[in-house]
């Protein structure tokens, strides 16, 4: 019988510790082909069951997300060049905006739809949304999709 599988996008503050180290372990064994399960998990903390019961389910957000398209929804203050702002972070990290769509301000706020595609030399997705939602007149950032 196959089950629902459902995907949930989260902060980092919210993750367990032992899901943490356990991505960390999987990074370690990436960067290091010799390096063993045993080795990997002692040096993050955590035991070798824990990362074998999670090691499938969880992984950064950008690993995932090379070649994929996800769509954000940004509350946007109506200012002079703000959107301007926000695209050259996009264009900073080489994702490829497929789509933005701008509702008109309403109290001097607009949603901002942007569907973008995450390429190969796409940077850190995460470090990406982070940039945008630091700057002065966003309001707040969410990911809506991920194709």
């Amino acid at each position: 019988m196959e089950q629902n599988v459902k995907y949930y996008v989260v902060k980092d503050k919210a993750v367990p510790e032992v899901l943490i180290k356990v991505v960390e372990a999987k990074r370690l064994l990436t960067a290091d082909k010799i390096m063993t399960v045993k080795e990997a998990t002692d040096k993050c903390g955590i035991s070798r069951s824990s990362f074998y019961k999670y090691k499938d389910d969880i992984f950064p957000f950008d690993d995932s997300s090379k070649g994929r398209n996800i769509t954000l929804s940004i509350q946007i203050s109506d200012e002079p060049g703000l959107l301007s702002e926000l695209l050259a972070v996009v264009a900073k990290y080489h994702a490829n905006i497929l789509t933005i769509h701008q509702t008109i301000p309403v109290s001097g706020v607009a949603t901002i739809s942007l569907s973008i595609e995450i390429l190969k030399d796409t940077g850190d997705l995460s470090k990406m949304v982070d940039e945008i939602g630091s700057l002065e007149g966003i309001f707040d950032i969410k990911i809506l999709a991920r194709e």
